[in-house]
């Protein structure tokens, strides 16, 4: 009974008195200006701060355009729109992410078609792609999962070959880059988002980057309910005279989101060099622990480090990667789990996606647990993380 009382699990003291989340925003004094700037303006929507957030953010990936969204899902449901997904569309895409990377494809009333991942990388490849590809395939939506890029020129050749639309589900990926080349200037179209737990945040919100005029054009206009101004779509030209052209959404960003992220961005390459130095930190822990596999990275990429993932050795350990989550959240990390395979979820049992579609994210998805990674990590915060999974590993460990 010793050893059970040496975890929190079994009565143990834990290793923290409070909770640490997995994630978290950075918010200074900077920041709350910027906002209550805004808040004295004329504009609190639909003016100038969103227009300057676009340019940043375009000027940081090397994208010559940037819409801004209300959020990331929104964003991809534009950038599937401009891609000209319609029903019954197939649009490639990876079951190891949030369900807005594949729910965009099915407002346009296209079809999800999920590529398995990579086991080391945990992103899909131009091999898991490539046999999904038929005549029906309009796209390809790719997931830069917790920040390591996907083999981006072998997917945009394929893409190429097969005159598929590359849009890159860039949420983990800000600051990211491949080959050199930055994350948003590679794919055809680029989203990033920016929830409270992403590299910047605007509160909700999300962005699409690309260097096309065609797509630029409907992005704008889908954002605003399909409405133009625009006096070169339109016959008449009278100053108040508009067109509702298309079916569109309200999907626009405030102004005090706009203000909020062009504050953060100032902060941006801070918060990055945070993350990966954290990252590095664990890799360095864990190093030599038989029980656990550190994140993979390919020497071509540069992560950005949205999230830290262990991978368990369950054949090491006498019990299942539920146990040891449990353990650790009551050692008052909070841990989390990215994520259920998508086509796991019941809505998309309901539309008839087997369980053992996709057998790599299926194995994966069993051992995963991810770690505690934010800018605003003390010394101390990553030092509870790394001192509680060596405890609760070693615990379990197979002897």
């Amino acid at each position: 009974m010793k050893k059970k009382e040496s975890i929190a699990l079994y009565g143990g003291t834990p290793v923290r008195n409070s909770y640490l989340p997995y994630g978290k925003q950075w918010i200074d004094e900077e920041d709350i200006h910027a906002v209550t700037n805004i808040l004295k303006s004329d504009f609190l929507t639909t003016g100038p701060t969103i227009s300057q957030f676009e340019k940043s953010i375009a000027s940081f990936v090397g994208a010559k355009h940037a819409v801004a969204f209300s959020n990331g899902t929104a964003a991809l449901h534009a950038a599937c729109n401009a891609a000209g997904i319609s029903e019954n569309d197939e649009v490639i895409t990876s079951p190891m992410t949030f369900a807005a990377s594949s729910n965009c494809a099915l407002y346009m009333g296209g079809r999800p078609i999920f590529a398995d991942i990579n086991p080391q990388t945990y992103n899909i490849t131009s091999e898991t792609i490539k046999p999904l590809i038929n005549g029906k395939t309009k796209a390809i939506i790719t997931v830069d999962f917790t920040g390591q890029p996907v083999e981006y020129e072998e997917i945009m050749a394929m893409a190429e070959e097969h005159e598929l639309v590359v849009i890159a589900d860039a949420a983990h990926a800000l600051g990211a880059t491949y080959k050199g080349e930055n994350i948003g200037s590679i794919a055809d179209m680029t989203m990033f988002s920016f929830h409270p737990v992403k590299h910047i945040t605007t509160g909700e919100g999300g962005i699409i980057t690309t260097d096309s005029d065609k797509y630029y054009e409907r992005l704008i206009e889908f954002r605003n309910h399909g409405i133009t101004r625009d006096p070169m779509k339109i016959n008449k030209k009278d100053p108040w005279y508009y067109e509702m052209q298309a079916l569109g959404f309200n999907y626009r960003m405030t102004d005090i989101q706009a203000s909020l992220g062009l504050s953060q961005i100032r902060k941006l390459q801070k918060f990055i060099d945070l993350r990966r130095d954290y990252a590095q930190k664990y890799n360095e822990a864990f190093e030599g622990m038989a029980e656990i596999i550190t994140p993979f990275q390919k020497e071509d990429c540069n992560s950005s480090w949205h999230l830290y993932i262990i991978r368990l050795h369950l054949s090491k350990l006498r019990v299942n990667r539920d146990e040891i989550f449990r353990a650790l959240q009551k050692e008052n990390i909070g841990v989390n789990v990215h994520y259920i395979p998508v086509y796991l979820h019941p809505y998309y049992q309901l539309l008839g996606y087997k369980e053992g579609l996709c057998p790599q994210a299926e194995k994966v998805y069993q051992e995963i647990i991810t770690l505690p990674l934010f800018p605003k990590m003390s010394d101390q915060d990553l030092n509870d993380v790394i001192t509680a999974v060596k405890k609760v590993i070693s615990y379990y460990a197979v002897e």
